[in-house]
């Protein structure tokens, strides 16, 4: 990954200007390069972190694991890619190990989770199993603490 990409992931409204100066390179050709990876598909979006739990949501997030069965000449991007149309699928990875899909899925409460996993997703043909998790707190979310630490955290030492 070059440099200019790097710096867009740890901020993504870093302007032009502030980015050529950075990488010692002209604004136009930042700025030409930036429209390029958006338009090759490189870059796909961009978004804010935010702390959900902040936040008085009522909102249920699950982690998903799905084991399934290759198609013969799709192996699993056929069943993948059906799954990955549900909205409450917000995202979805191939894996090594005892599940083949691992997924994230969002809903307003438990009852519509556990819904879509018993009404929708079970009943994909070639879905052999599941096993659903369902997250309490977020302590770190892309590579950032969500809550303020204390700069020096020393542990006690009693006599």
């Amino acid at each position: 990954m070059d440099e200019l990409l790097k710096m867009l992931k740890e901020n993504a409204l870093e302007k032009a200007e502030n980015l050529a100066k950075m990488l010692d390179m002209p604004v136009d050709e930042v700025r030409a390069k930036i429209r390029e990876y958006e338009e090759t598909g490189v870059i796909r979006g961009y978004h804010a972190i935010v702390d959900e739990d902040k936040l008085d949501l009522d909102r249920v997030t699950a982690v998903i694991e799905v084991k399934v069965t290759p198609e013969r000449d799709g192996g699993f991007d056929r069943i993948a890619k059906r799954i990955s149309k549900f909205e409450s699928v917000k995202d979805m990875y191939l894996m090594s190990g005892t599940y083949d899909l691992l997924l994230f899925v969002a809903g307003p409460n438990l009852k519509e989770v556990a819904s879509f996993v018993s009404e929708k997703l079970a009943t994909i043909e070639g879905v052999t199993s599941t096993s659903t998790h369902f997250m309490l707190k977020t302590y770190k979310h892309h590579g950032l603490l969500m809550e303020a630490q204390d700069e020096y955290e020393r542990l006690k030492v009693t006599p």
